[in-house]
């Protein structure tokens, strides 16, 4: 459902898992770059003149949070920023989103820990186990011991060149991946489609017969939960399915995708149709949306093979990050 994400720097190949060939590194890892800002505004990363970055993966806890330390599977929601020590080159950056004197929420990376990453290398997402929410990490090594054979020789990297990253940790969560909300369906308003939720299982979504697609976005909750109220900014942890109004069938699911998916709600990571919708509601709600195309992939067909559409979700809020 995504519409915008943090751009990838391209460093590594798309296909890297945890097992990258890294280099096991012999050095002190100890780190060599200086951050200046505090957690949650946008670092400034300086390292001195003809610096050698270490030749292992060193982490340094620049700010200590607080909470439950973050496991394997958790999902975290973080901002990240990232950085070659020799040109300073921009590696990924979070803050890249947030727009001049805005103090709203901006887009944030939400990584499932243990999961390939599309913005972060393994080694640099693994130095979040361990720390807790609220904290804010350097984590430095040459290319060769953060990336090691996933390096992408068309970025312009060396193995020996130093790389640094800011990790600030916005929050964090444990979901199952199988949850989902619970509770009997409320009956479908005259015009909206008809569901049926089958338990574990995508949902089943009906287009009425006969009836135009909406021109303005309508939703209903059909369960209600009483959980925690999401918020812009928040990660929304969700199951989810997906029809086109014009043929009803399935473009996708949650179910079909390894279950429970976070994605950051009211900053614009997502089609205007979940932020509209989602925002405001509860962990626990589980919601009906018809997003006409205007709040989906807009009118160009030719731009998305979802564009001129009119979709028609039901999601499940498990949970927020």
């Amino acid at each position: 459902m995504g519409a915008a994400l943090v751009v990838p720097a391209l460093l590594f190949t798309a296909a890297c898992g945890s097992d990258d060939g890294s280099d096991s590194g012999k050095g002190s890892g100890a780190t060599v770059s200086q951050v200046s800002g505090k957690f949650g505004q946008q670092p400034k990363i300086s390292a001195p003149k003809d610096a050698k970055a270490p030749d292992e993966v060193a982490v340094k806890t620049l700010v200590e949070g607080k909470g439950d330390k973050i496991a394997k599977g958790d999902q975290v929601r973080l901002d990240i920023a990232g950085q070659a020590m020799k040109d300073k080159r921009d590696l990924g950056s979070t803050w890249a989103t947030a727009k001049k004197g805005d103090k709203g929420p901006h887009q944030q990376l939400i990584e499932k820990i243990g999961q390939p990453s599309q913005s972060l290398p393994p080694k640099v997402q693994e130095a979040l186990v361990g720390a807790k929410p609220g904290s804010r990490l350097l984590v430095e090594g040459t290319a060769g011991a953060i990336v090691g054979k996933a390096l992408n020789p068309q970025a312009g990297i060396k193995k020996t060149d130093g790389l640094t990253w800011v990790l600030d940790v916005q929050g964090a969560a444990k979901v199952d991946s199988k949850a989902e909300a619970e509770g009997k369906n409320a009956a479908v308003k005259a015009g909206l489609p008809k569901v049926e939720s089958p338990a574990q299982k995508p949902a089943k979504i009906t287009i009425p017969k006969g009836e135009d697609a909406p021109e303005k976005l309508e939703q209903q909750t059909l369960i209600k939960g009483d959980g925690k109220t999401v918020k812009a900014g928040d990660g929304v942890i969700a199951q989810y399915t997906g029809v086109a109004w014009e043929d009803g069938k399935k473009f996708d699911s949650s179910w079909d995708n390894g279950g429970a998916t976070p994605f950051q709600i009211g900053t614009g990571a997502v089609v205007k149709g979940w932020d509209k919708a989602l925002v405001g509601k509860k962990v626990g709600d589980r919601v009906l949306m018809v997003v006409p195309p205007k709040d989906a992939y807009g009118t160009d067909k030719k731009a998305h093979k979802l564009g001129g559409k009119t979709l028609v979700f039901v999601v499940d809020v498990v949970g927020t990050v």
